[in-house]
C-alpha cells in the first residue's frame, strides 16, 4: 500500500513570498486575521479550550466553515491530540490555549512533540502587551518557558504580524527536522482592527534546511555498503516524517542488507519482511541489539544514536563504521562519530543511495552478507520474542496486545502509552504500513495514548484507532474520553490493567529487592491480610468510561479474549473501553539494564544469549 493510501502523506501548504497575486484586502480584528490565516495554511482542525486571553479568538472561529474545533478537558489532552493528528496525518497538528496556566498546560505535550520530531503549531494567548512583565492576572512567559522545546516561538505584537507569523509557523513546524513552534498572541492584538490579505510576504533568513545530499558522501557510503561483510540500516523516525519508506524497502531489497528500526521508525518497513530483524534498544529483540553491535558497518538513515539504543555510548558496536544521514546537521557526530555523515532528507538521501549502489553493482562491486546472514538467522531462530502464560490462568497482557493487533481491521492505527504495554505493544503487534504506530519516544510521557488516539482518529476518521494504555497512563488523561463522546471521535481504549506502574514494578523487582514503593495502584491487602482482587478497582474503569458516555467492557479471562475484542471491534458509533485485567508480575524481555553494554542484553530473566566460542562478544 502507498504512504499516500495509508493517508500518511499530505503536503501542507507554505508560506509564499512575494510577487504573487494577493486575495483582496478584507478589514477584520486580530483575531479575525488569525482564524483566517488558518483557514488559508490549509489547517482543519484545532483542539483547544477558551480562556480570557485567547477568547477574542474564539468569536470567529465559531463562524468558520473550514476549521473544526475540538474543545478537550485539559490544554495537555489538546497538544497530545494534535500529535496524535499529526503522526496519523503527516499534517501540521494545532492545539489553542489561554495564557498562564493554560499555556503552561500545553508544556508537555510541547517536550513530547520537539523530541519525537513533529509537525504542531501551538497558539496561545498572552495577557495584554502593556501587561506584560507585571505578573498580571494569568501571565506566563510561556515564549521564555517553552524557548528549550520548540523549534522557534513567535511573539506578536502588531495584530499586521498575524498572516505572517501563522505562515511561518506551519513552514517552520513542516519543514527541515519537523517540531513544535509557539505562536503567542496577547489579547490585545487580537481585539484591534488591521487588515488581512493571503498571501503573507514571508521572510526567515537563515533558515534554509538542506534536503539534497552531497554526492561524493553518498558514493562513500555505497562503497562502504559494497564492501562491508556485517552491515546494518539502522532506520529512525526520520524516515517516516520525510515519506521515504518505499525507497527504503527499494534500499533494503537491493544490498540485502538487515534493517533495524528504532520505536520511532515501526511501520517504516514490515515487520514482516525478511530482511526486517526487530527493534533495537533496551527492550529491543536479541537479534536486531545483537547486530548493531557487532556490525562492521551502520548505515544510520533519520536516527539519532539514542541512549536507548546504544546502551553504554562507548561500548556500542565497537567494530563499525558509521553512515549517519539526517536532516538535522546537530545531530551528526552527536553522540557518535560519523565516519560519513550526511546531511539531507531521508527520501532524497535513500533515494540516491540506491542509484549509487547500483552503480557499485554495475561495476561488479556487490557485498557479500552470506556469513552474516547465517548468524543473524541463528540469533533469530534462537532467541525469538515470546511470553509465557501466567500458572494461575489469568490473562497474559503480551497475549492480550497480540490478539488486538490479530483481529484489528486492515490498517488501524495504534496509539500506546508509556511502559511495559508501550513495549509489548511495539513487540506483538505488527506494523506494516507507515503511520500506524504513535506513541512517546523521546519524552516517555504517561498519559500520552488517550488523547494521541483522539487527535489520529479525528484526523483519520476512516480508520480503526485503539489506545493500548496501562492502569497508571490511563489515570492522568482519561478525562479526553468524554470530548471522545461528545463529539464522535470513536476510538477504542485496551486498559492493560496489572494494578501497578508495571515498568517501575519491574526495576524494582529487578534492581530493589522486591521492594515495592509506591508503585502499587489497587489498595493492597485488608486488615486481615486478604490480597484485593487483580488489578485497579478504585477507580472502576468500565463504571468511569460508562459514565464518560463509553461502551465499556471488563475482561478476566483468556476464554473471552476473543469475544470480547471482536465486540469492542463491531461498536464505532461511541468509544469503547475495555479493562483487561492481565497477569501483574509479567515483565518485558528482553532488556539491557540502563547504563550497562548492549552485549550484556538478557533475553529473559537470568538467561544470557550465547552466540557461540567463535564470536567475538
Amino acid at each position: 500500500m502507498t504512504e499516500q493510501a495509508t493517508g500518511a502523506h499530505h503536503p501542507q501548504p507554505r508560506p509564499r513570498s512575494g510577487g504573487q497575486q494577493s486575495a483582496p484586502v478584507e478589514h477584520v480584528t486580530g483575531a479575525k486575521s488569525l482564524i483566517r490565516s488558518l483557514e488559508e495554511v490549509g489547517a482543519d482542525t484545532v483542539f483547544g479550550i477558551p480562556g480570557g486571553t485567547i477568547l477574542p479568538a474564539y468569536d470567529p472561529m465559531m463562524d468558520s466553515s473550514r476549521l473544526r474545533h475540538v474543545l478537550v478537558r485539559h490544554e495537555q489532552g489538546a497538544g497530545h491530540a494534535a500529535t496524535g493528528y499529526a503522526q496519523a496525518t503527516g499534517r501540521v497538528g494545532v492545539c489553542m490555549a489561554t495564557s498562564g496556566p493554560g499555556a503552561t498546560n500545553l508544556v508537555t505535550p510541547i517536550a513530547d512533540a520537539m523530541m519525537d520530531s513533529v509537525p504542531l503549531v501551538a497558539i496561545t494567548g498572552q495577557v495584554v502587551t502593556k501587561a506584560i512583565g507585571t505578573d498580571a492576572f494569568q501571565e506566563a512567559d510561556i515564549v521564555g518557558i517553552t524557548m528549550p522545546i520548540t523549534k522557534h516561538s513567535f511573539l506578536v505584537t502588531k495584530p499586521e504580524d498575524i498572516p505572517k507569523a501563522i505562515a511561518e509557523a506551519f513552514h517552520i513546524a513542516s519543514t527541515g527536522r519537523p517540531g513544535p513552534v509557539l505562536v503567542d498572541i496577547p489579547k490585545d492584538v487580537l481585539q484591534a482592527q488591521t487588515t488581512f490579505s493571503w498571501p503573507p510576504q514571508s521572510d526567515l533568513p537563515g533558515y534554509r534546511p538542506v534536503t539534497k545530499p552531497h554526492a561524493k558522501q553518498i558514493r562513500e557510503a555505497a562503497k562502504l555498503l559494497t564492501q562491508a561483510k556485517r552491515p546494518v540500516l539502522y532506520v529512525g523516525g526520520g524516515v517516516l516524517k520525510a515519506h521515504a519508506t518505499a525507497e527504503l524497502k527499494v534500499l533494503a531489497e537491493v544490498t540485502g542488507a538487515p534493517v533495524t528500526t528504532t520505536l520511532m521508525a515501526l511501520g517504516a518497513f514490515p515487520d514482516s519482511h525478511p530482511l526486517h530483524v526487530g527493534m533495537p534498544g533496551m527492550h529491543g529483540s536479541v537479534t536486531a541489539v545483537t547486530a548493531l553491535q557487532k556490525a562492521d558497518l551502520i548505515v544510520a538513515l533519520g536516527a539519532r544514536f539514542d541512549d536507548r539504543v546504544t546502551g553504554k555510548l562507548d561500548s556500542f558496536a565497537p567494530y563499525a563504521k558509521i553512515v549517519h544521514a539526517d536532516i538535522d546537521p546537530a545531530e551528526i557526530g552527536k553522540n557518535r562519530a560519523a565516519d560519513v555523515p550526511i546531511v539531507g532528507d531521508a527520501r532524497e538521501v535513500i533515494a540516491d543511495l540506491v542509484q549509487a549502489v547500483q552503480k557499485e553493482h554495475s561495476e561488479g562491486n556487490t557485498g557479500d552478507y552470506s556469513a552474516w546472514w547465517k548468524d543473524l538467522d541463528r540469533w533469530r531462530e534462537t532467541y525469538p520474542l515470546g511470553y509465557e502464560q501466567p500458572d494461575n490462568g489469568s490473562l497474559s497482557p503480551q497475549q492480550v496486545i497480540e490478539r488486538i493487533g490479530q483481529l484489528a481491521p486492515e490498517g488501524t492505527i495504534f496509539a500506546a502509552g508509556v511502559g511495559q504495554h508501550q513495549m509489548w505493544a511495539a513487540h506483538y503487534i505488527q506494523y506494516e504500513q507507515p503511520a500506524t504506530w504513535l506513541n512517546s519516544g523521546g519524552a516517555g510521557t504517561m498519559g500520552y495514548a488517550v488523547p494521541a488516539a483522539m487527535g489520529a482518529k479525528a484526523g483519520q476518521p476512516d480508520r480503526t484507532v485503539w489506545a493500548v494504555d496501562g492502569d497508571g497512563c490511563f489515570q492522568m488523561t482519561n478525562q479526553e474520553l468524554t470530548t471522545c463522546a461528545l463529539n464522535n471521535i470513536p476510538i477504542k481504549v485496551a486498559i492493560i490493567n496489572n494494578g501497578a506502574l508495571g515498568m517501575v514494578r519491574q526495576w524494582q523487582t529487578l534492581f530493589y529487592n522486591q521492594r515495592y514503593s509506591n508503585t502499587v495502584l489497587h489498595s493492597g491487602p485488608d486488615a486481615d491480610g486478604k490480597q484485593p482482587s487483580a488489578g485497579t478497582r478504585v477507580p472502576d474503569f468500565v463504571k468511569l468510561s460508562e459514565a464518560m458516555g463509553c461502551h465499556a467492557i471488563r475482561c478476566e479471562s483468556p476464554d473471552d479474549l476473543d469475544k470480547v475484542i471482536e465486540e469492542a471491534n463491531s461498536i464505532n458509533d461511541r468509544p469503547v473501553v475495555v479493562d483487561f485485567i492481565v497477569h501483574e508480575d509479567a515483565m518485558v524481555w528482553p532488556m539491557v539494564a540502563a547504563g550497562t553494554s548492549n552485549d550484556e542484553v538478557m533475553f529473559a530473566r537470568d538467561v544470557r544469549p550465547d552466540f557461540g566460542d567463535n564470536e567475538d562478544d
